[in-house]
């Protein structure tokens, strides 16, 4: 089995029990608006029209204040594996599960925003030692990506996506994974991308929850169902991306809020789990508060709320139009995801789409939403990828 190398040391992170105090004193000394003034509306997208309802946050920030245990995320992390590698001046945390089975495949699964290497910890163990000897096994790293969780900050600009995806062509390298299968959602997709476009002698394929076409696509031709895709997805980009926006131009600014303000923090992303799930009214009807928690807790005490938002300033449409993915790809479409791509518009970057997949059910972060269809998906349309590959 390859080892890695010296560059990569194992890590374990802790959070003092005066941050973990700090937090729950900013939580009880928070200050609130007043409730939206669609307040009383019935169950549904409607009662989220204004944003997050102030009841709903009341109720988390109670639980989060006085019932949540930010100590068993730390030992679930413990548990997988935490390690750090430096990238170009640049420090890399990541989770590395080995699996126990010979025949297991590289994988590197990339997050994104407003996600963390939590969205992975319910799935890692059984990609890496599945129950079923006949199911595809994986060698999983799950790496935070630059200004997220416990890797390093950029302290001046250039870590866009293109280059995480060199640096983690020398991650997996590091870990003696020279070739290996990639997978990404949000923009962890589009780095997946990325590396199945620029570094095929390395990316035995890919799978994607986020496939981005090359601009310039027409409708002409699309099936019904494809062309309300491009609807929503229009409508998505110019009426609920606001956040994008603000993160694309002014990171700094939004910055101060989510750095200082946990409520604010909490606020900022339980929106984006709200509106992106495939939910009728409230997030916590697929995802637990502990995992949504989770996520949001580890943003707060790595203080990584400027820093994470600076991707969009790095990348936002930043995908070089030319880019051409020919290694192997699987493409899953989540019915409510907020990008969803025309498998003809895909296949005009991915032009070795092997698997294609539209599930029932789920929405952006699936891992967290329906974590038993995410893992069997992935391992299925890896399955068709390495087959392809050969």
């Amino acid at each position: 089995m390859p080892r890695p190398t010296s560059d990569v040391q194992a890590s374990e992170t802790r959070a003092t029990d005066a941050a973990l105090d700090d937090l729950r004193a900013r939580l009880a000394g928070a200050r609130l608006p007043e409730a939206e003034t669609v307040r009383g509306a019935a169950p549904g997208p409607r009662r989220w029209d204004q944003g997050v309802p102030l009841a709903d946050l009341v109720d988390v920030v109670r639980y989060w204040r006085t019932g949540y245990d930010w100590r068993s995320f730390e030992e679930r992390l413990d548990r997988i594996g935490q390690f750090r590698t430096t990238i170009d001046g640049l420090g890399i945390h990541f989770l590395h599960r080995r699996s126990a089975r010979t025949d297991a495949t590289p994988l590197i699964l990339t997050h994104g925003w407003p996600g963390s290497v939590a969205e992975f910890i319910d799935v890692v163990e059984e990609l890496a030692d599945p129950e079923d000897a006949d199911a595809p096994a994986f060698h999983v790293v799950a790496p935070s990506l630059p200004g997220f969780g416990h890797s390093d900050k950029p302290a001046r600009t250039g870590w866009g996506t293109e280059k995480i995806a060199a640096a983690w062509v020398e991650l997996m390298g590091r870990l003696g994974y020279h070739t290996f299968a990639a997978h990404g959602g949000d923009w962890g997709g589009n780095i997946t991308t990325v590396l199945g476009g620029r570094f095929p002698a390395h990316v035995l394929g890919i799978h994607t929850t986020f496939a981005e076409a090359p601009p310039g696509m027409t409708t002409d031709g699309l099936t019904p169902v494809e062309r309300r895709w491009t609807e929503e997805t229009r409508d998505f980009w110019r009426h609920r991306a606001a956040y994008a926006k603000q993160q694309a131009t002014r990171p700094q600014t939004i910055g101060y809020s989510l750095v200082d303000s946990p409520v604010g923090l909490l606020a900022w992303i339980l929106d984006k789990f709200a509106e992106w799930s495939d939910t009728e009214d409230s997030p916590f009807e697929t995802m637990s508060r502990d995992r949504i928690l989770d996520n949001v807790t580890l943003y707060w005490l790595t203080r990584s709320g400027a820093s994470s938002a600076r991707i969009y300033h790095e990348s936002h449409n930043s995908l070089d139009p030319e880019l051409r993915v020919d290694v192997p790809a699987a493409v899953t479409m989540y019915p409510r995801d907020i990008e969803k791509c025309p498998r003809p518009w895909a296949e005009k970057r991915y032009r070795r789409i092997v698997r294609w997949s539209s599930p029932e059910n789920g929405g952006h972060f699936p891992s967290l939403e329906v974590p038993g269809y995410f893992v069997e998906d992935l391992r299925e349309g890896l399955a068709a990828v390495l087959a392809a590959h050969g």
